[in-house]
């Protein structure tokens, strides 16, 4: 099929550049004098805008060091609170057995002629005496027990406030013998009557006591036995030196035969040898009543220890077997645990005996308890090695300042398992009377009659308000505003500026 031509003008028209295009058209407007005005008007404008721009972003030294300067300070406030406030002082200590006390042999143990107190023959007073078997730590002490042996003897623990001191036997008195008689009867060997007298029947209790625990009682010993030979034959010699000035023999005849002086010199004489022998006589038997009196059945020093209380607990021992028991050889304490602690000078000026404590150790156990010495009051723990120590630093100090020591008690079985541990005690010292206004002790300050105040900050000005400063705890003081001063919960008070 034949197509018809296209127009050759139309084609050409539609995509060649017309003759008044819009490059063509901004030479032509330049070109004018309006239009260059134009052109001059928009380039003063933008550079116009452009100068302002930097000008607003540029600053000048004196500017840029105002800018970083920090704000005017104002003053630091904290708000008024209405809480209760509960006084307490603070301390750590250690959870401890309570009552220590040294213990130490009053004398030897046993016989003072033999190292093993048998009574037999031995090497005198040069026999040295051994621990054979030493006190155990731990290890719960009872009235009538025996702590340890000294040379196959035993030293035994009776409850009594006065302490061993010497030998009791047969003719001793005091109040030792008396805490001695005491304790058989609680033991079930009464002696008879608790006289304070040393007898016979104390002697037969005394044995049957020892035998009971497997020991024989301090016999008369080899030395005792014979110092009464000893006396009796002495009491027997003046007993015939008395009989012989009594008849002195002779022939009658040869007597009436002399003179008359010599018949009056001798009848002197005889008198003399008579009065010579019943002083002998006299003096031999006191010597061998003296004696007598005290022969017997006898608790030597060492065998026996007073404890004012039982049952006791071993503590520490400084004995072992083998050692030669002189100086403390142990230390016992109550089974009841206390805690002690130390507080500042100042602070202990705050307590006083019964105040409310509260214990807590460190796996997180809390106790009640109260205070219960303060002080010297303190008994102070003498260890058992420290021999002739006579103070020790857990007592008072002459030093002011000093930290004081404080007992605390706690109901007994508690705290037993902790006994060594450390412990946090507080002390509650005083509280307010309710819920009162609290300041931190920072806003409190003082004016120039020596009164209290608080600064407030009230529509932007800092105004004086006089207060009565009370109970003070944790950093807070409690305040009463004075008649005709205003002070409220919320408020707020100047600390700092």
């Amino acid at each position: 099929m034949r197509q018809r031509p296209k127009p050759v003008g139309t084609h050409a028209a539609q995509h060649s550049t017309p003759v008044g295009s819009r490059p063509e058209q901004l030479r032509k407007l330049i070109g004018t004098r309006p239009g260059q005005l134009t052109v001059v008007i928009v380039v003063v404008a933008l550079v116009g805008a452009g100068g302002w721009f930097a000008g607003s972003q540029m600053q000048s030294p004196a500017d840029a060091a105002a800018a970083h300067q920090p704000p005017k300070a104002g003053p630091v406030t904290v708000t008024v609170e209405r809480r209760s406030l509960t006084a307490s002082v603070v301390a750590q200590g250690s959870v401890e057995f309570s009552s220590p006390q040294s213990v130490t042999l009053a004398g030897l143990v046993g016989s003072p002629d033999s190292g093993s107190g048998s009574g037999d023959s031995g090497a005198g007073d040069g026999v040295a005496q051994r621990v054979t078997k030493a006190p155990v730590a731990g290890a719960e002490v009872r009235e009538g027990s025996v702590l340890m042996q000294v040379s196959g003897r035993p030293v035994l623990v009776l409850r009594g406030t006065v302490p061993m001191y010497r030998t009791l036997g047969p003719g001793a008195s005091g109040d030792d013998v008396r805490q001695l008689q005491q304790a058989l009867v609680r033991l079930g060997f009464a002696p008879g009557s608790a006289n304070g007298t040393y007898g016979q029947t104390d002697a037969a209790a005394v044995s049957r006591w020892y035998k009971s625990r497997g020991y024989g009682a301090m016999e008369p010993t080899v030395a005792d036995k014979q110092q009464l030979g000893t006396l009796e034959a002495a009491v027997t010699t003046a007993q015939q030196a008395l009989l012989a000035a009594q008849n002195p023999g002779g022939d009658s005849e040869e007597t009436g035969s002399g003179s008359k002086d010599a018949s009056g010199t001798e009848v002197g004489s005889t008198k003399l040898q008579l009065k010579s022998a019943q002083q002998q006589l006299d003096a031999a038997n006191a010597a061998l009543s003296v004696f007598q009196a005290g022969y017997g059945t006898k608790v030597p020093a060492g065998e026996v220890v007073f404890l004012p209380e039982l049952p006791a607990r071993l503590d520490k021992v400084s004995v072992k077997t083998g050692d030669t028991p002189t100086g403390p050889v142990a230390t016992v304490t109550s089974s009841t645990v206390v805690v002690k602690a130390v507080v500042p000078a100042e602070d202990a000026k705050l307590l006083h005996n019964s105040m409310r404590a509260r214990v807590e150790t460190s796996d997180g156990t809390k106790v009640d308890g109260k205070v219960l010495a303060l002080g010297d009051d303190v008994p102070k723990d003498v260890p058992a090695d420290a021999g002739t120590q006579e103070k020790s630093s857990d007592g008072g100090s002459d030093d002011a300042s000093a930290p004081v020591p404080v007992l605390v008690s706690v109901p007994a079985g508690k705290l037993t398992k902790n006994a060594t541990e450390s412990a946090k005690v507080t002390i509650e010292v005083g509280s307010s009377n309710g819920r009162v206004l609290t300041v931190p002790v920072a806003a409190l300050r003082t004016s120039a009659d020596d009164k209290a105040r608080v600064q407030v900050v009230r529509g932007g000005k800092v105004v004086n308000v006089s207060v009565e400063a009370g109970l003070s705890a944790d950093g807070q003081v409690e305040v009463t505003p004075s008649s005709g001063a205003a002070l409220k919960a919320g408020d707020h008070v100047v600390v700092g500026r």
